[in-house]
């Protein structure tokens, strides 16, 4: 962020952004407020230190006041005009009001402030990074969420953001030690503990010196640009990517400014596609996997489920109750009615007097049991599968005909056998262990083709679901 991208002018008189926004996602006490304002005192010409809550649209951008010797109107410079070429550091950026947020939309994308107020009509320049930190909803941030679910942000202010960084305050015996004797011996006034490698001064001149290198876009790492943003694009479509908003030119743009800032941080006067792939890495972290929660089959689905408990008992006891009837109806057609009506008062008058009032019986229901995995178990088998069918699918093209099905597509029952013979030294000698896993593959299966769509039926879909043939879908990625 404090290198940037390379602005840029097209012919047509549009101006390319080449700043930086970064947002800070994490638990309370982790240093957040600190490190903006490290920043702010690191670059103190040029970078302005506001609070979400304290700012208004207004104080961000700019406002129309009345001068008090000439009494006309004249225009007052909010934070971003003022950290112009700068940054600009929003602490608690969720606490902001929505309308609030709508007025600084232009000012990270266009990198301007348009105002009409009073008489006055101007364009004004914000060419600032943004530098926010902002706190999960509910105190802490959620695991099991994405990050749109963890921040009040509306999506078009995610999508602005080039980087998210989640900082979480994890439960670790050496890095409390640390950040422990650290803390302390902070306040014990001790100077040794703050002892950088580099001064100050020596890191403003190497910053410098990078801003003013412009590097160039070759063919080949515009080659690997394209590609990345389609994997990108891709993986944004499937079902089972937790994005935290779906992938825009935006983020193209986005991989642009990083690869950018990359050459500079290493001095290059070329953009390597080196530099790409590591930009895609930080892109791809940051806002599409931040966080995955595990995931949970409902075993009530599975069609390889044995009957849940009680299930025969209802049975029979339906049957009896339809066997007591039929044989109600039969007692009933032999004799006339007034012998039934005068039969059934002394029965009931007799069974009030002589027997307890019987319970309502219970309907048993059964319960839907559920298994839990970890996401990165699930990616595993999942990766596995698709890898598998569709190297036999590349393998199989040289096959004409007929034949060429029979050799590319696996049935059902053929890829869980594949798969257990992947998996059979950590099965062992297990029958147990082989069961669990045959059953887990089977669900694995069955959520890749009816819910995240990465497997396909060949043919009928109404045969049996062991005889069913996959095939990977023509548009995932295999990662």
């Amino acid at each position: 962020m404090l290198l940037s991208g390379v602005h840029k002018t097209t012919s047509e008189g549009i101006r390319l952004r080449g700043d930086i926004n970064v947002c800070i996602v994490g638990d309370p006490s982790t240093a957040k407020s600190q490190f903006l304002k490290f920043v702010h005192g690191f670059l103190p010409e040029r970078c302005v230190y506001t609070s979400g809550k304290a700012a208004s649209a207004a104080g961000l951008t700019a406002a129309v006041v009345r001068d008090q010797d000439t009494g006309e109107f004249c225009i007052e410079a909010g934070a971003l005009m003022l950290a112009d070429n700068g940054i600009c550091c929003i602490d608690e950026f969720d606490k902001m009001d929505q309308t609030d947020q709508v007025a600084i939309h232009e000012a990270m994308e266009q990198q301007t402030i348009s105002i009409t107020k009073a008489g006055i009509t101007a364009t004004l320049n914000a060419r600032a990074s943004i530098l926010a930190a902002a706190n999960p909803i509910h105190g802490r941030y959620d695991r099991s969420k994405t990050l749109r679910a963890n921040v009040q942000l509306s999506a078009p202010i995610l999508s602005r953001f080039d980087l998210f960084f989640v900082v979480l305050d994890e439960m670790d015996d050496v890095a409390d030690y640390n950040v422990a004797k650290h803390i302390i011996d902070v306040h014990r006034c001790d100077e040794a503990v703050v002892d950088p490698p580099f001064s100050k001064d020596q890191m403003l001149r190497y910053i410098r010196f990078a801003r003013t290198l412009n590097p160039q876009i070759t063919e080949e790492c515009r080659r690997v640009l394209v590609d990345c943003y389609r994997k990108l694009r891709q993986g944004d479509t499937m079902g089972r990517s937790r994005t935290a908003y779906r992938i825009t030119v935006r983020q193209l743009e986005s991989l642009i400014r990083l690869s950018e800032a990359l050459a500079r941080l290493h001095c290059d006067d070329l953009v390597r596609p080196s530099y790409v792939r590591e930009a895609f890495r930080l892109l791809r972290k940051s806002i599409i996997h931040v966080e995955t929660e595990d995931v949970t089959f409902d075993e009530g689905d599975d069609e390889f489920d044995e009957p849940p408990d009680g299930y025969e008992e209802n049975e029979e006891e339906a049957a009896a109750t339809e066997a007591g009837e039929d044989q109600g109806e039969e007692d009933g057609a032999q004799q006339p009615p007034d012998a039934n009506m005068e039969e059934a008062k002394e029965g009931d008058d007799e069974s009030s007097q002589q027997q307890p009032p019987k319970p309502k019986s219970k309907t048993k229901k059964a319960k839907k049991k559920k298994t839990q995995i970890t996401f990165e178990e699930y990616e595993s088998i999942s990766n596995a599968i698709a890898t598998y069918l569709r190297s036999r699918e590349s393998e199989a093209e040289i096959v004409e005909g007929e034949e060429q099905e029979e050799a590319t597509y696996l049935t059902w029952n053929q890829v869980v056998e594949w798969y257990l013979e992947q998996c059979e030294s950590t099965i062992g000698d297990s029958l147990e262990e082989l069961n669990r896993m045959r059953k887990l593959t089977n669900l694995v299966l069955r959520r890749l083709v009816k819910v995240d769509h990465v497997l396909v039926i060949i043919g009928d879909s109404e045969i049996p679901e062991p005889e069913r043939k996959l095939a990977v879908h023509p548009n995932y990625v295999v990662a």
